[in-house]
């Protein structure tokens, strides 16, 4: 309960015009009051799970504002970093990544403005990054069109299988099961199947797909996810572009590259026709300083007539824009109830939660950035 708030700096301008009246015990009084006003001003609570038998997803959204500043890179660490202190807190299974995990592929001189980081210690910075969770759990990360080309996918050559190889973190090798080949024909992550099994028992497959995929490797994904050992898994999805923010399977995009598959191609050759496809996962769209702008979420049902559910976050031009500071440090807990089907989504921010001044800042309770689903 509060009794009392002192605002501290206030009572330390009287003190010096008056500190002969004061004594050093009523000094220690308001410095004490003053603190408990600190520690009570808000009913924050860090993130929890709603059940002891729960276990979590963390959704990351797209790093590249995080690293095409220097100034912006320790709060990607910052993420990880709490992401690693909460793996047994949350129960934390698995850590997906939406892609875009650079601003540009392969830029030497940076402006200094648009970005001041060269591509090779942006691709730096995020491998360290994920470095932090290396041996501890299991992270996917999806290409997106920035992880492509020069500046912006102006083709398939890209630079991740150098940052993110495939024996970087033995826990996805541990669940690795299938691999595609990337453009340029070599067997790399940027196409990748993983098997999971959660506490409750309910077999996952997560497949993460290069953005756009070429239609060779939308044909691979159709052949995976319909083996026959995999047809009692519960397949989850996992690419760069999917989603507009009117929650609209994305038709057409205007890059240079060709043989290229959007959301909505994606879905009618891919998803629909599944009977074991029940979730996607996407970032890439927003606007400067627009939360609603990046996020969407739909169901549909594929062939197997069950629920699939599409879901889109991503938070890179928040906190100041395309020149902000990355995103405000969200990400998303995915919480996955105990009575296998439940899956409840909160959207946090371990920056803001960090310090006490910003914690009445570290949720979002929009409708639609908290919200519940269910898988069938």
């Amino acid at each position: 309960m509060r009794i009392l708030c002192i605002d501290f700096k206030k009572a330390i301008v009287l003190f010096k015009r008056n500190f002969q009246n004061w004594n050093f015990p009523t000094l220690a009084l308001i410095c004490c009051l003053s603190g408990l006003s600190v520690s009570a001003q808000d009913n924050y609570e860090p993130p929890h799970l709603s059940s002891p038998d729960s276990w979590s997803i963390i959704l990351l959204p797209d790093p590249q504002t995080y690293v095409k500043f220097g100034r912006n890179q320790p709060l990607l660490e910052l993420m990880t970093t709490w992401i690693r202190e909460n793996i047994n807190t949350l129960n934390i299974k698995m850590v997906l990544c939406t892609g875009d995990l650079v601003e540009q592929n392969e830029k030497i001189n940076p402006n200094g403005i648009s970005s001041n980081q060269s591509s090779k210690a942006q691709w730096e910075s995020v491998s360290h990054a994920f470095g932090r969770l290396d041996g501890l759990v299991p992270y996917i990360t999806a290409c997106g069109n920035h992880d492509y080309g020069y500046v912006n996918i102006e083709n398939r050559k890209s630079n991740f299988m150098n940052y993110f190889p495939v024996d970087k973190n033995f826990k996805n090798q541990e669940i690795l099961r299938e691999v595609g080949l990337n453009a340029e024909n070599v067997p790399t992550l940027e196409n990748a199947v993983f098997e999971f099994e959660s506490p409750q028992g309910r077999k996952f497959l997560f497949v993460s797909l290069e953005f756009a995929p070429r239609d060779t490797i939308v044909e691979w994904a159709k052949e995976v996810t319909s083996m026959e050992k995999y047809k009692d898994h519960t397949v989850a999805l996992l690419t760069h572009s999917y989603l507009n923010p009117k929650n609209e399977h994305i038709v057409k995009e205007h890059y240079k590259i060709e043989d290229c598959n959007y959301g909505a191609a994606l879905f009618d050759k891919l998803v629909k026709p599944s009977k074991n496809i029940q979730m996607v996962f996407a970032g890439h769209i927003g606007r400067p300083n627009d939360p609603k702008s990046h996020v969407a979420f739909r169901t549909d049902r594929n062939a197997g007539n069950k629920k699939v559910q599409q879901l889109v976050f991503n938070a890179q031009a928040l906190g100041g824009g395309w020149m902000g500071n990355g995103g405000d440090g969200w990400l998303r807990i995915l919480e996955f109830l105990p009575d296998n089907k439940t899956v409840k989504v909160k959207t946090f921010s371990p920056l803001f939660g960090i310090s006490p001044t910003t914690q009445k800042y570290a949720w979002r309770s929009e409708s639609y950035d908290e919200f519940s689903f269910e898988l069938d």
